[in-house]
C-alpha cells in the first residue's frame, strides 16, 4: 500500500526522501510526490507530485529548488479519487501552510467534507486526505475546547484522531512550526527512528535501514513530535508514552538486488536460506518444539477442539497446506478463511478455538480484524508474520516469526514457503502439546523441514533453463489451468496466482478431481495444463486425471516426484521434485511455479516486481 517517508534534521531532506520512496517502490503506488519547508527566514511550503513513477516525479524536480531540512515523501496506490497529479500526496491546505501524507482509508471523510464545504472549503481533490489537512487547519484556527487560534500542530492532529474514523497513519509539516514532524496513526504501520542528529518516519522499516536499525512502531491512537534532537510520543490526550521499540535484524543490502535483474528472481533463490532460518531454535532446552512468543498455557492447547486459519491472498493457500499437516499430526479439525470473511459469518468460536492468522506484514487490515474478533469471543490467537513489533504479533496469544528478511517483490515467494515451515512448527508444537505425537517423533518430523534448504538449492540449480522454455511455451495461451490433489489443490491454486499477478496471462487452480464438474469444458486443443502428480497416496489418482485432459488436447505439464517414471508416459513435460514427505512436497512443487511464472513475466516484458493494480501490503479493506 501507499509508502511514506519523512525526514527532519541537519541535512538535505530532498535526497533523503528520494531514496527513502526508492526503498518503498515495492509497495505498489500509481503515483508520488514530496513537500518541503524550504527557506529559514520566512519558511514556504513547496509541493511537487506526479501520477506515474518515481521518474516522472525525478523530471518534474529537475528544474526545481527544494532545498531545506524538513520534509515529507509519498508514494500512493489509489483508492479515493484516480491515480492523477491532483489527487496524488502530499496535500495542503487552502492556505497553503501545512501539507500532509497519509495511508488508509478516513470512513466518515464523507460526512466531514460536507461540513466543510458549508463552512466554505473549496477542495481540489477527489481524496480523503485532502480533507485530512483541511480539518487539521481548521483545528488549527478554531480549536474545540475553546483555547486561543494557533493550535499547535500535534495538538490539532490528536483533535482530527478523535474525530474521523477509520485506519490510518498520517504525517504533517507546517511552516508555521519550521522544526517539527507530526504523525499519527490507527490500524496502519508507522514507524520511527532516530540518527546523527535526525529523525524520520516510515510505513516501513526499509524506509529507515540506511540511516538506522534501531525503530519504534508506533501502535494505534499514538502521536509523535520529531525534531533533529529526537522523538517523543504521547496518546490522544497529550499523556507520554512510547510506541514499540525493536531492532531491524537485516541490513540494507538485504532489500537491494544484488545482481539479480529483479527482486522476485532474487528472493526465490533466497528461499533455502530463509526456511533454514525460519528453523533455527524451534528446539527448547528438553528438545520440545517451541514457538518463538507464548502466552498461554499449553493447558490451553490440550483443549482446543476446532482450529481455524485466517489469511489473504498467498497466506491463504499456505493455511491450506497447514490444514493437511494440523489434522494429521495433531488430530484437530481445521478450517481455513478468508480472512475479510471470516467476521462477517457468524464464526461459532469460544475458549476451546485456536485461531491461526497469517500475515506477512503483520499489517494486512482484514487479518488483523480477523483475529481480534477472534480474541473478542475468547479464542486464543497465534500469528504468523515476517515483521517483528508488527499489530498482528503485538495482538496476539503466540507468534511464530517465519525469519524470511524483507520481501521487495509484490509476489511473494519466500514469504510463502516460509509460511508453510513455519505452520508446520506450529503443526508439531500442537501434535506435542495435544500428545498425538511422542517427542521423539516430533523431533523426527522437524528433522525433515531441515532437510528442505538442502533440497531447494538442488532444485533451483537443475531446472531453470527447463521452466524458461516452459515459460515461453506457455506465454502465449489464453488460459493456463493448474489442477492438483489433495495438497497438489493449495499449490495449484497459489501457481495460477503467481501467474496471473505478474504475466497477467488468465490462469486458475483446480482440485483435479473437480474437473468433470465443469472446468474440463476449458480444455482446447494445445492449451496448457500445470499439474501437481508427486508421489502420495492420490498419485493414481491425479494422473488419471492427467489422461482426462491431455485426451482432450490438453498440452501437460507435470511436477513429479524423482524417480517416478509413471508420469511420464502421460505428460508433455515433467518437471523432477526431490523425494520427500508428502506433507513436505508443498514447499518445493511451489518453486518450480514461481520460476514458471517469473520467465513467463519477462518473456511478455512485465513489471515483474511492480505489477499494475497490487500493493505489497493491503492496509484498507
Amino acid at each position: 500500500m501507499c509508502g511514506i517517508i519523512g525526514y527532519v534534521g541537519g541535512g538535505d531532506a530532498l535526497p533523503v526522501l528520494m531514496n527513502g520512496l526508492a526503498t518503498l517502490e515495492y509497495r505498489g503506488y500509481d503515483s508520488a510526490g514530496v513537500s518541503v519547508l524550504t527557506g529559514s527566514a520566512r519558511p514556504e511550503l513547496r509541493v511537487v507530485k506526479r501520477a506515474g513513477k518515481l521518474a516522472a516525479l525525478e523530471g518534474a524536480l529537475a528544474d526545481v529548488g527544494l532545498a531545506g531540512t524538513v520534509g515529507l515523501g509519498h508514494t500512493r496506490w489509489a483508492t479515493h479519487g484516480e491515480p492523477t497529479d491532483r489527487n496524488a500526496h502530499p496535500h495542503v491546505d487552502e492556505d497553503g501552510d501545512l501539507a500532509i501524507v497519509h495511508n488508509g482509508i478516513i470512513e466518515n471523510f464523507v460526512e466531514i467534507k460536507e461540513e466543510l464545504v458549508a463552512d466554505g472549503v473549496e477542495f481540489l481533490s477527489e481524496t480523503d486526505t485532502e480533507v485530512l489537512a483541511a480539518l487539521v487547519a481548521r483545528h488549527r484556527r478554531e480549536p474545540a475546547d475553546g483555547a486561543a487560534p494557533g493550535t499547535a500542530l500535534v495538538e490539532a492532529l490528536r483533535a482530527v484522531m478523535r474525530r474521523v474514523d477509520g485506519q490510518f497513519a498520517v504525517a504533517l509539516v507546517d511552516r508555521r512550526e519550521p522544526d517539527v514532524l507530526v504523525a499519527g496513526r490507527r490500524g496502519a504501520p508507522l514507524v520511527l527512528g532516530h540518527a546523527d542528529g535526525a529523525s524520520l518516519l516510515s510505513s516501513d522499516v526499509a524506509g529507515l535501514i540506511a540511516h538506522t536499525r534501531d525503530v519504534e512502531a508506533l501502535t494505534d491512537d499514538q502521536v509523535a513530535v520529531l525534531t533533529a534532537e529526537g522523538i517523543a510520543v504521547t496518546d490522544l490526550h497529550g499523556e507520554p508514552t512510547s510506541g514499540q521499540r525493536f531492532t531491524v535484524d537485516w541490513d540494507i543490502d538485504a532489500a537491494e538486488k544484488q545482481g539479480y535483474p529483479h527482486f522476485m528472481l532474487k528472493e526465490i533463490h533466497e528461499q533455502p536460506q530463509a526456511i533454514a532460518d525460519t528453523l533455527v531454535g524451534r528446539l527448547d532446552g528438553d528438545g520440545r518444539i517451541a514457538l518463538d512468543e507464548v502466552r498461554f498455557d499449553a493447558a490451553d492447547i490440550r483443549t482446543v477442539d476446532k482450529v481455524y486459519i485466517v489469511a489473504c491472498g498467498t497466506s491463504y493457500h499456505a493455511g491450506l497446506v497447514a490444514k493437511h499437516a494440523i489434522e494429521h499430526w495433531a488430530g484437530v479439525g481445521v478450517e481455513v478463511e478468508i480472512a475479510s470473511e471470516f467476521r462477517y459469518r457468524d464464526p461459532i468460536l469460544t475458549p476451546h478455538t485456536l485461531v491461526v492468522a497469517i500475515s506477512q506484514s503483520g499489517e494486512t487490515t482484514d487479518t488483523i480484524a480477523a483475529a481480534a474478533h477472534a480474541r473478542d469471543q475468547r479464542a486464543k490467537v497465534v500469528a504468523i508474520s515476517n515483521v517483528v513489533g508488527s499489530t498482528l504479533t503485538r495482538e496476539a496469544d503466540a507468534v511464530i516469526y517465519t525469519r524470511a528478511g524483507p520481501e521487495i517483490a509484490v509476489a511473494s515467494t519466500k514469504a510463502f514457503t516460509t509460511q508453510i515451515v513455519a505452520l508446520g512448527v506450529l503443526a508439531l508444537f500442537l501434535a506435542q502439546e495435544r500428545r498425538t505425537l511422542f517427542p521423539e517423533e516430533c523431533r523426527d518430523q522437524l528433522a525433515r523441514y531441515e532437510a528442505l534448504p538442502g533440497h531447494l538449492e538442488s532444485l533451483l540449480e537443475v531446472n531453470g533453463d527447463q521452466l524458461a522454455g516452459l515459460a515461453e511455451r506457455i506465454a502465449d495461451a489464453a488460459y493456463v489451468m493448474f489442477i492438483g490433489r489433495h495438497n497438489g489443490v493449495p499449490i495449484a491454486y497459489e501457481g495460477a496466482l503467481k501467474l496471473k499477478e505478474i504475466s497477467y496471462l488468465h490462469a486458475e487452480g483446480f482440485p483435479a478431481g473437480e474437473m468433470k464438474h465443469g472446468p474440463i469444458a476449458l480444455i482446447d486443443e494445445g492449451g496448457p495444463v500445470v499439474a501437481i502428480a508427486t508421489r502420495g497416496h492420490v498419485h493414481g489418482k491425479v494422473v488419471s486425471n492427467i489422461q482426462e485432459v491431455r485426451a482432450r488436447g490438453a498440452e501437460v505439464i507435470a511436477l513429479a516426484t524423482e524417480g517416478d517414471t509413471t508420469v511420464k508416459a502421460h505428460a508433455d513435460h515433467v518437471v523432477y521434485i526431490p523425494d520427500v514427505h508428502e506433507l513436505l512436497t508443498p514447499v518445493l512443487t511451489v518453486v518450480p511455479l514461481q520460476v514458471l511464472a517469473y520467465h513467463a513475466a519477462v518473456h511478455l516484458g512485465r513489471d515483474v516486481d511492480q505489477p499494475r493494480n497490487l500493493a505489497k501490503t493491503v492496509t484498507v479493506e
